[in-house]
């Protein structure tokens, strides 16, 4: 008989909030009646918009940077994100007092470029429709002789994503559900394997764009599958396949994803603006989308989620509530 072992586990998680306390924030758990009554539902909103860079992308960032030798931290790191990894890896490395380059896509929102530059990272760009991101930043690491730290296909990065489940699991008690954003999986992966692990009997939901459905044709066809890069207003979602780590680990362990249209992250967006008083980005509204659309199918009584970023410079916030872009 022989067992597979999981790459990532709860005792995984657990040590990554060890090594993250009092550096990453212990995000706030919102509430809203208002919000209560539209879904039907306990909706308690884990809001990683107040995390340091803005998103969750800190935790898994400095749970895999912190653990580098003193002669990887020495030579620096480098990375591959659409904005929001890009920061956390800066931020990391300006933590541990290293160096990081980053490469993005030349249409990465300039929010999160001149974000990730102000933590003195350098930047190299490249087209995301016609350029190959991975293969980009691995060459240029065996250039420079830098360690990659890629945005979710690395067990101490999904360990360290998941300690936002963990802590909103903490504070929050058994929950019926968990609903989360789904771009490469990590996030989601690392909170599956918390969730389960702490209570086996919930639903652990994924929440993707329309357009950018990869991980739930990959589930239901039982393997990844690509699709064409999407376009669609949360960037930070526009991937065309599941990570193969991350997806070794959600088709354990996610019930099933809810498709949202970029009209209803909008609507979402500006819901979280007006009765919530925050700012989400979009791919961050995509769970909230979901919930308010009806998109969770027989959704439960007491639904966490994790609001995954608040990212988004103010004329792009205007012009998606205002039903643009």
């Amino acid at each position: 008989m022989t067992t597979t072992t999981p790459p990532v586990t709860l005792d995984d998680v657990r040590d990554a909030a060890a090594r993250l306390k009092g550096v990453a924030h212990r995000t706030p758990v919102l509430r809203s009646r208002t919000l209560d009554a539209l879904v039907g539902a306990e909706v308690l909103l884990k809001c990683e918009n107040f995390q340091r860079v803005g998103a969750f992308k800190f935790r898994g960032a400095y749970n895999t940077a912190s653990r580098l030798t003193p002669e990887q931290l020495a030579r620096g790191i480098a990375a591959y994100s659409s904005g929001n990894h890009a920061q956390a890896v800066a931020l990391a490395a300006r933590e541990l007092g290293t160096t990081a380059v980053i490469v993005m896509p030349e249409d990465a929102p300039a929010s999160k470029r001149d974000a990730t530059a102000g933590y003195g990272a350098e930047i190299v760009t490249y087209d995301r429709y016609t350029g190959d991101r991975v293969a980009i930043a691995e060459a240029l690491a065996a250039e420079r002789g830098l360690t990659v730290i890629p945005p979710y296909e690395h067990p101490h990065v999904i360990a360290g994503q998941g300690t936002a489940a963990l802590e909103l699991l903490e504070e929050a008690g058994e929950l019926d559900a968990l609903v989360t954003p789904v771009g490469g999986g990590g996030l989601i992966a690392g909170s599956a394997t918390v969730a389960k692990g702490l209570h086996p009997g919930i639903r652990v939901v994924g929440v993707e764009p329309e357009a950018g459905d990869d991980t739930k044709r990959s589930l239901q066809a039982g393997r990844r599958l690509s699709i064409p890069v999407p376009h669609t207003i949360a960037d930070g979602q526009a991937l065309h396949t599941p990570g193969e780590l991350t997806f070794s680990v959600n088709r354990r362990l996610v019930d099933g994803i809810a498709l949202v249209s970029d009209d209803e992250i909008r609507a979402a967006m500006r819901f979280a603006f007006e009765r919530l008083k925050i700012v989400v980005e979009p791919s961050g509204a995509t769970p909230l989308a979901a919930l308010l659309s009806g998109r969770v199918e027989r959704l439960p009584r007491r639904v966490g989620v994790i609001v995954s970023g608040g990212n988004i410079d103010a004329d792009r916030f205007a012009r998606l509530c205002a039903g643009g872009e």
